[in-house]
């Protein structure tokens, strides 16, 4: 083996792998972290007396079989037995994780273009790998193999690799958390944009998996397998790649449509007018249904929901009898919050949902389904059904380009404020993630607030305002636009 060009640290990011192949990623270097995920998490953590044992799925990009297999070999070299369990999705990757107790590896490089291609890494039971839980060390470890031309063998002790189809049992596994069969026929069309919703939806909610039909009509979107996504990115949350599903809805006379993104980890939905139904609004719908299931039990029901969601999800979920927690944005920080306050669901604002029922990963095809039986449960279109849940108006993320973050977000905020004494309005500060300003509602003014975040890897500024009505959220969004763009 020759030493690699790449930096891993170019590659390795805060919560997985993701680059171009080969210039970035080829065999060697997946075969050096495949080796390097043993040593770190594997081995570890494997029960006294147990043959060390991972799980490795992948994606319908060209170069996703082959670097699963090289990954695989670096697992094997280090006494690791493996289990390959081929195509699959990001959640049905979690799914073998949990059902099989052992840590495993999907490759996909989610919604990005057909050149990229990448490693999200689990511990058993699905438990995240990130950056302060190990993906630095496999970095390193994997880095220094790398320079040094060899990835170390296990000697005689290699493990064996074999295969395994998990995709009836993961179709089962998720019939059992939500019953589709007992309301009234619904007609969706699904998005899958050429990903691998349209290898997992056929078997959840059809009968491609031979399980028995469902009161559902399905009319699919681009379920064709084909990683150089011939035709749009499966990116739900461009709104662009969005269009050809809220245009097929009303054609086919639909009751709504649900939209994934490249490893169908995230779910979109749309009403039966096209319209979208903002990932708050699904958050706080799944949030009752959880809620009720979790008082039922006899249980006191926590959900998660990250800041940038709607104020909605909160008063919904406080209304209804459990109690909200609020949490940075990201997946490690929802993963984190739900084991530590043993919460029954979590949601954030980009479709990401997980539930404590799947290992507390996150699934879009476990979140679709809970919208769909909300739906088919009674007679109301969708349309009025989320209008319930979406009290208050977004202006979804806006990014400015800015010189110095830090600096120009706290003279936003010394300016907000400033304006609000001014007027006579108390405003509520915190910093549990950049910076959120809080109007409650007052006599002189309605609610609103906005949250400014800078990028980890740009000079961006992200805002996310909200308010009580369209005219309120235009107001305090442009004014911080101005504020923020002022100079820069």
């Amino acid at each position: 083996m020759t030493a690699p060009s790449v930096n891993l640290s170019s590659v390795i990011k805060a919560y997985d792998v993701r680059g171009t192949v080969p210039d970035q990623i080829d065999d060697d270097v997946v075969r050096a972290i495949g080796a390097a995920f043993a040593e770190v998490v594997v081995l570890p953590e494997n029960p006294a007396g147990q043959v060390p044992r991972a799980v490795v799925g992948h994606d319908m990009r060209p170069s996703s079989p082959q670097l699963s297999k090289a990954f695989a070999d670096g697992l094997a070299s280090r006494g690791v037995d493996v289990t390959l369990i081929g195509l699959c999705s990001t959640d049905g990757l979690y799914f073998a994780s949990g059902f099989l107790g052992v840590p495993g590896a999907m490759f996909t490089a989610s919604h990005n273009p057909a050149q990229y291609n990448g490693i999200k890494m689990c511990r058993a039971g699905a438990k995240p790998v990130g950056q302060d839980t190990g993906l630095s060390a496999i970095r390193d470890l994997a880095q220094r193999w790398l320079d040094a031309g060899e990835v170390p063998t296990g000697g005689g002790n290699v493990g064996a690799v074999d295969e395994q189809d998990l995709l009836k049992a993961y179709a089962n596994h998720l019939r059992g958390l939500v019953d589709l069969t007992g309301g009234r026929r619904l007609k969706v069309v699904i998005d899958a944009g050429n990903g691998m919703g349209g290898f997992t939806a056929p078997a959840v909610l059809g009968e491609d998996a031979g399980l028995p039909a469902l009161p559902l009509e399905v009319v699919p979107l681009y379920f064709e397998l084909d990683g150089t996504f011939p035709n749009h990115e499966a990116n739900p949350l461009d709104p662009e790649n969005l269009r050809d599903l809220q245009k097929a809805v009303p054609e086919h006379g639909a009751d709504l449509g649900l939209a994934f993104d490249g490893d169908a980890d995230r779910c979109f939905v749309v009403d039966e007018n096209g319209d979208p139904v903002s990932p708050s609004a699904v958050t706080a719908m799944v949030a009752r249904r959880e809620i009720a299931k979790e008082i039922r039990a006899g249980r006191e029901p926590v959900v998660i929901h990250n800041l940038i969601t709607s104020r909605a999800v909160p008063e919904i979920i406080a209304a209804d009898g459990g109690t909200p927690v609020r949490t940075r944005v990201g997946h490690s920080f929802i993963k984190e919050r739900m084991a530590e306050v043993d919460a029954v669901f979590g949601g954030e604002h980009s479709a990401h949902y997980y539930f404590r029922e799947f290992w507390s990963a996150d699934t879009g095809m476990l979140a679709a389904m809970h919208v769909l039986a909300a739906l088919a449960e009674q007679d109301r279109p969708l349309s009025e059904l989320a209008a319930e849940y979406e009290k208050y108006v977004s202006s979804g993320e806006i990014n400015s380009t800015v010189q110095d973050a830090a600096a120009t977000t706290e003279k936003v905020v010394a300016a907000i404020t400033e304006i609000a004494a001014a007027e006579g309005e108390e405003l509520e500060v915190d910093r549990l993630d950049g910076v959120t300003v809080f109007h409650p509602a007052s006599a002189a003014q309605p609610m609103w607030w906005f949250n400014l975040r800078a990028s980890n890897t740009e000079p961006l500024l992200r805002l996310n305002a909200e308010g009580a009505d369209e005219a309120t959220m235009v107001v305090i969004r442009d004014r911080v636009l101005e504020l923020v763009r002022g100079g820069n």
